[in-house]
């Protein structure tokens, strides 16, 4: 059965493209879903109009993601944190405390965007990549200093 994707779906095909899929996978799970419609005239149409207005939507949003992105770039994240000996943190910096302090800055980052890939145990400056927008990652520097 030919269906027309709806959404991007991964291993199988990205939004608006004809593919070919087994009947039970359409009827059961695809069409059920909302994620594909049947290949027809009509269908395609009302897909192709949807697939324009999708790609005007989203080159805003990255054209915003990339505002943002230089408005991080400006910004440098200074946490102070209790220090045991051999200046060990008491703790950690994990994404929520970066994400908190760029809300006080102004700037709203949902902490699952922040790619910290396990918490900032020691003192030093770090580099870390925020993932605004699939092609759009922003960097920003995190001073880890004791109190």
């Amino acid at each position: 059965m030919q269906v027309v994707l709806k959404e991007d779906i991964e291993k199988l095909g990205k939004r608006g493209e004809i593919i070919k899929v087994a009947e039970g996978y359409a009827r059961n799970f695809l069409l059920p879903k909302g994620k594909a419609l049947p290949a027809t005239a009509g269908n395609l149409k009302t897909i192709e109009r949807e697939k324009r207005r999708y790609l005007v939507r989203a080159a805003k949003e990255k054209e915003d993601n990339e505002a943002l992105a230089r408005r991080i770039a400006g910004v440098s994240c200074t946490v102070v944190r209790k220090v045991g000996e051999h200046d060990v943190l008491y703790g950690s910096v994990t994404s929520s405390d970066i994400a908190e302090y760029l809300h006080s800055q102004g700037i709203d980052v949902d902490k699952r965007r922040i790619l910290l890939e396990e918490p900032l145990k020691s003192l030093g400056i770090y580099t870390v990549p925020i993932r605004l927008h699939p092609e759009v990652t922003a960097e920003v520097k995190v001073w880890v200093v004791k109190e």
